[in-house]
């Protein structure tokens, strides 16, 4: 922060001019300094926050492109992986179906051999009887 020069002794010289008597004019006018040093800004203050702002926002557009391109990339990643998982679910899937077939195919023909025999010893047994 740029310091303003407030020149005191004249304030107080001006003020007692008008009337004020001396002791109350060093007052205000420290208390003039005192704000004018702690609270105000000057243009050149301004200028300095208007420059840190800008960098500032250069700053954060650059970060935001680097968070745009790495959410980029690990969505293309994430989406890969997705597919390759879902290929992969879909070959695991295939296989337990195929699987699953052969077992049913194995259990019907055992039943309808099992079946078969059945039917056999019941003809042979009813050709027995008669």
């Amino acid at each position: 922060m740029v310091a303003m020069t407030f020149d005191t002794h004249a304030f107080v010289k001006e003020l007692t001019k008008a009337g004020m008597p001396e002791e109350q004019a060093e007052v205000l006018a420290r208390s003039q300094a005192t704000l004018i040093d702690e609270k105000l800004a000057t243009k050149q203050d301004l200028k300095e926050l208007e420059l840190r702002l800008k960098r500032d926002i250069q700053e954060l557009k650059r970060d935001m492109k680097e968070l745009e391109t790495r959410l980029v990339r690990d969505m293309q990643e994430m989406e890969a992986r997705l597919k390759r998982d879902m290929k992969e679910l879909e070959m695991r899937l295939t296989r337990d179906m195929q699987e699953m077939e052969l077992r049913l195919k194995h259990d019907l023909t055992v039943r309808l051999g099992s079946m078969m025999v059945v039917a056999i010893g019941v003809v042979a047994a009813l050709v027995k009887l008669l």
